[in-house]
C-alpha cells in the first residue's frame, strides 16, 4: 500500500520508519514508546532543513505531539491520505469511521482527491487502534484549482449534516498546490480565510492567489 520515498512529500503523508532509525534528538520520554508501538510519523507543514523532512510524532494523548525532522534514508515507506479508506470491520462502527464511510461518495462526487488524516488516517496506515468513540473525522481534500465558494458552502453543509447524523464532528482541510485552509472558513461568504503555509499562516481573500495575502 506504500509508495516509494521521494522528495515530493506533502503534509499529512504518513511515513513508516526503517527498523534501525536513530532516535530523535531532544525528544520527550514518551516518543520512544510511541514509536515502538507504531513506527510512523506524519509530514508537517514546515520548511525543510536541507534534505530533512519536517515530521510529527503522535503519542497516546492529545497533548503528546512532537515536531522534528527526519532524513529520507530513515523512511521505509510512504502512505498518502488518499490511499486510506477502509477500517478493520471490528472498528467500522466507531463514529469517525462510520462518518468516513458515509461521506466517501459525497467527496468522490467532487472530483477532488481526498483522504482521512488525524487519528483515523494514522490508524488506517499503522494498524494501531487510535480512533476513540469521541474522535473527530479529519480529512484533506486536494484542490489545486479554485473551488467556487458557493460549491464549498454546499459541500460543507452536506458534510456537517452527515457528521451530526453520525454523532461526531468533521474537519476538512482544502489543499492548494502549496498551502491549506479550512473548508468551514471558506464556506462563509465574504470572509478572508487563514491560509496555512510552510512559513506560517497568512490571512487571504483568495487561497489560490498569492497576491491576495494581506
Amino acid at each position: 500500500m506504500g509508495r516509494a520515498v521521494t522528495l515530493d512529500l506533502r503534509p499529512h503523508d504518513l511515513l513508516r520508519l526503517v527498523p534501525d532509525a536513530p532516535a530523535f534528538a531532544d525528544a520527550p520520554a514518551w516518543v520512544a514508546d510511541a514509536l515502538a508501538r507504531a513506527p510512523w510519523v506524519v509530514v508537517r507543514r514546515a520548511p525543510r532543513l536541507d534534505a530533512a523532512i519536517p515530521v510529527g510524532v503522535r503519542g497516546s494523548t492529545r497533548s503528546e505531539r512532537f515536531g522534528t525532522w527526519l532524513h529520507p534514508r530513515d523512511v521505509a515507506s510512504v502512505i498518502a491520505p488518499e490511499d486510506l479508506r477502509s477500517p478493520a470491520s471490528s472498528r467500522s462502527t466507531l463514529p469517525a469511521f462510520a462518518l468516513l464511510r458515509a461521506v466517501a461518495p459525497l467527496l468522490d462526487a467532487t472530483g477532488c482527491v481526498w483522504g482521512p488524516t488525524g487519528s483515523a488516517g494514522f490508524e488506517l496506515a499503522s494498524g494501531v487502534a487510535t480512533v476513540t468513540p469521541a474522535s473527530d473525522l479529519d480529512l484533506v481534500m486536494r484542490a489545486p484549482e479554485p473551488l467556487a465558494r458557493e460549491r464549498a458552502a454546499a459541500l460543507f453543509d452536506t458534510l456537517s449534516n452527515a457528521a451530526r447524523h453520525a454523532a461526531t464532528r468533521i474537519d476538512v482541510q482544502i489543499e492548494t498546490r502549496d498551502a491549506a485552509f479550512s473548508l468551514g472558513e471558506f464556506a462563509r461568504p465574504n470572509l478572508r480565510v487563514m491560509l496555512r503555509c510552510a512559513d506560517g499562516p497568512k490571512l487571504v481573500a483568495d487561497p489560490w492567489r498569492a497576491e491576495s495575502v494581506a
